[in-house]
């Protein structure tokens, strides 16, 4: 997953009009680092989608202006806005994963 290294790249990213999930983590968390061992299996079932990943601590700014509370933090952006928030307490499992982008899916 490709990681987010500006704020203008972050910017040129959700302006698009595809689904893009942006996943906000930070280095020391030991839950992103269990989300990344799953995360390959389910961007591979969703190559319609557009999936990154930000540094919450170093783009801080950011993550308060998205009401990021906890990582990892699943947001979803289309056409520059944000469209769903996936909790960090709800982004623990692939189960709870694909099922959150499946119900994106549901109500394009």
């Amino acid at each position: 997953m490709e990681r987010i290294q500006s704020e203008q790249q972050y910017q040129d990213a959700i302006q698009g009009d595809q689904l893009t999930v942006i996943k906000f983590d930070a280095t020391w968390c030991p839950d992103c680092k269990t989300l990344d061992k799953f995360m390959g299996g389910i961007i591979e079932q969703n190559p319609d989608k557009q999936f990154l990943a930000m540094d919450a601590e170093q783009f801080q700014p950011l993550a308060e202006a998205n009401q990021v509370r906890g990582i990892p933090s699943l947001l979803v952006f289309k056409n520059g806005e944000k469209i769903a928030h996936l909790h960090s307490k709800y982004a623990k499992t692939p189960s709870q994963v694909s099922e959150y982008l499946q119900t994106l899916e549901s109500k394009q």
